[in-house]
């Protein structure tokens, strides 16, 4: 595993847990409206963390944390990835994988050894549109192939959604809802331009008004035990 760092507390990236974040470096997307440049691109790759240094800070933490979240990044690019998770349940943490979906068999692999407890995949777009929001070609079998996996796996999962004004409307949100249907939760969440995106045009660019994100959370609460709307 390249990891680039660790968040030492949070409350809100494990929803109802206290928890460590891990960041690993790399990914196999180039989504133009992400946050972390330096976690995708390798032109802003900085020095990595030993595997160590995370243990020993979550042998240090026991009893204090709940959870740990491993994101990037891109975890399912690293064929690691369960080794590193079963060290850490062993240490008695739950665990939570951000993904973006695209290696449902690792996925499966990782679900079939219950080596996670929550999953937060990030639904680009509607299929026919996945490679061009998502920056490069995408398998959209193995995108469908993941959402499927997770929905039937009973473990506790959340699919989500960063829109952009402009490059997704409502209209697309229902068909990623037709997408995913069955899951139990589905976020929305409005883009805001920052200084380390991914592709720097999507600087000019904006989320939508918070009433009309609003109002596009209160169209989909039927559609699902929960709905999340992160302004």
């Amino acid at each position: 595993m390249k990891i680039a760092g660790i968040q030492k507390f949070s409350m809100i990236d494990y929803p109802g847990k206290m928890s460590a974040v891990v960041f690993v470096q790399g990914c196999n997307f180039r989504c133009p409206y992400c946050h972390n440049r330096e976690l995708v691109l390798p032109a802003y790759f900085q020095k990595t963390m030993e595997e160590e240094e995370v243990f020993n800070f979550l042998a240090e933490r026991k009893g204090k944390l709940q959870g740990v979240v491993i994101t990037g990044g891109e975890p399912t690019i690293f064929p690691d990835l369960p080794d590193f998770l079963k060290r850490i349940k062993k240490m008695g943490f739950y665990t939570k994988l951000d993904t973006n979906g695209s290696n449902p068999e690792m996925l499966k692999t990782l679900i079939e050894r219950k080596l996670v407890d929550f999953v937060a995949m990030d639904v680009k777009a509607p299929i026919e549109k996945y490679s061009q929001i998502a920056g490069v070609e995408v398998d959209r079998e193995k995108i469908i192939k993941s959402i499927k996996l997770i929905i039937q796996s009973g473990i506790e999962h959340e699919f989500r959604t960063t829109l952009v004004k402009g490059i997704l409307q409502y209209s697309d949100l229902l068909k990623i809802v037709n997408l995913i249907k069955g899951a139990k939760r589905y976020a929305i969440q409005n883009f805001h331009p920052a200084e380390t995106l991914v592709d720097e045009k999507y600087k000019s660019k904006t989320g939508y008004p918070k009433d009309k994100l609003n109002k596009f959370g209160k169209r989909l609460k039927d559609r699902f035990a929960s709905v999340v709307v992160r302004d």
